[in-house]
């Protein structure tokens, strides 16, 4: 089967990361590199595809299948659209865009033209999820009653030398809680309200580098979170899954994600699952036991469902309106935390 032709716009971290991770694919080809800075050309120069200063000449010239976008949130509108006019089938990076307004123009495109699109919310993909994902469905856990999340990791100085790290919009929440929320959405349900606190006590800068959340979803269940990016601590999904070759690996089994309901309980990234054997009863012994899976790499996985989306083998597992869901949830918590208030996304977030 002929792979399908991937420009990547933005050659950045993460757009190298999609760039790495396409040379293992076996269902799309890096077709060409859209990127204006001279170190970006010297890296496309490497790989022997072509760069282009101006990612409109990219699509234009090159027409490739789909396009993975890569840079900076604010320019996602501007990008994702132009591909959607073109037919190219765009993945765009989380967030899904920088505002609600932008989220809500790129899903309205995709909708109106039938032109998919794809965010890069990964964790989706990963095995470890997409088991946990069937155990809730199943019933494994009988009704949902309750989740709690652990981020807490910690981000070294240097990291904050870029200036838009210190500023507000550029801590944790946005950027790393926003994953935990679309987990929350994709295994557990719905988020109906929003509470919030968050703190800047230990670096001082405008930005969060901690807080505290509590959702309550439209199935009832009740979900803390629990962000920090300045402490000392093995408990982060990205630290603990060992999805990603940029951590080291953990020592131990580290648990960061638990859910409970009405029949078990179950432990992420372990998939360790607790139920009663007999009578449900604090004076009865729970049985543990640890759920098979096949290990991943879920960006891999990632970018073969795109080849798959393209060739209208498959739906998004995330698409435009869904990530703007998580991106609106995500905004909720920074709203909650300013006001002091109950926020009900469906209902006082504006676009």
């Amino acid at each position: 089967m002929t792979r399908a032709a991937v420009g990547v716009i933005g050659a950045g971290a993460i757009g190298r990361a999609h760039v790495e991770t396409m040379r293992r694919s076996d269902s799309c080809v890096l077709a060409a590199i859209a990127e204006p800075s001279a170190g970006g050309r010297a890296y496309a120069e490497g790989l022997g595809v072509r760069c282009y200063a101006d990612p409109l000449d990219l699509l234009r010239e090159v027409k490739p299948a789909a396009a993975i976008i890569a840079t900076p949130n604010a320019t996602h509108r501007e990008l994702a659209i132009a591909c959607i006019e073109r037919g190219i089938v765009p993945l765009v990076e989380k967030p899904i865009a920088s505002t609600l307004a932008d989220a809500e123009a790129i899903a309205a495109a995709s909708e109106r033209s039938g032109v998919p699109v794809l965010v890069g919310h990964h964790r989706r993909h990963n095995p470890i999820i997409r088991r946990a994902r069937a155990m809730v469905a199943e019933g494994a856990l009988g009704r949902l009653t309750n989740a709690t999340v652990l981020s807490i990791f910690y981000k070294p100085a240097d990291y904050f030398e870029v200036a838009w790290r210190r500023e507000a919009g550029g801590g944790p929440v946005l950027i790393n809680l926003i994953h935990e929320i679309d987990l929350v959405r994709h295994l557990c349900g719905e988020i109906s309200s929003v509470q919030a606190i968050s703190s800047n006590a230990v670096r001082g800068f405008a930005v969060e580098d901690s807080a505290a959340v509590l959702l309550r979803l439209i199935n009832g269940a009740l979900v803390t979170l629990n962000l920090s990016d300045t402490a000392a601590s093995p408990w982060s999904w990205d630290l603990a899954s060992g999805e990603s070759p940029n951590y080291p690996p953990q020592p131990a089994a580290v648990q960061t994600h638990f859910l409970s309901g009405t029949e078990g309980a179950l432990a992420l990234p372990t998939l360790d699952y607790w139920h009663y054997s007999s009578a449900k009863s604090w004076f009865v012994p729970i049985s543990r036991g640890s759920v098979h899976f096949e290990r991943g790499d879920p960006y891999l996985a990632q970018i073969d469902h795109l080849a798959r989306v393209v060739r209208a083998q498959e739906a998004p597992l995330i698409s435009a309106r869904d990530g703007m869901l998580t991106l609106r949830a995500t905004l909720a918590v920074h709203k909650a935390a300013k006001t002091g208030q109950i926020v009900q996304p469906d209902q006082e977030m504006e676009l």
